[in-house]
């Protein structure tokens, strides 16, 4: 008996699904977001550090780029 089968291979595919919606589910619960009309401070802060990284990336970039 092949351990890839038919039978295996559906309950891996609905094992798939369902761990994706759940991972899904949970990110979106845990990321920061906007409460009372203003972004709350992890927010800012996770996007203040995302744009400091895209700009050295940039810079770096450039940089070995030009020599």
């Amino acid at each position: 008996m092949s351990i890839v089968n038919r039978r295996n291979a559906v309950l891996g595919w609905g094992a798939w699904k369902l761990g994706k919606s759940a991972v899904k589910w949970k990110a979106k619960s845990a990321a920061p977001g906007v409460e009372g009309g203003r972004p709350n401070k992890s927010f800012l802060a996770v996007t203040l550090a995302g744009l400091v990284g895209a700009l050295t990336f940039w810079h770096r970039f450039r940089a070995s780029s030009e020599t």
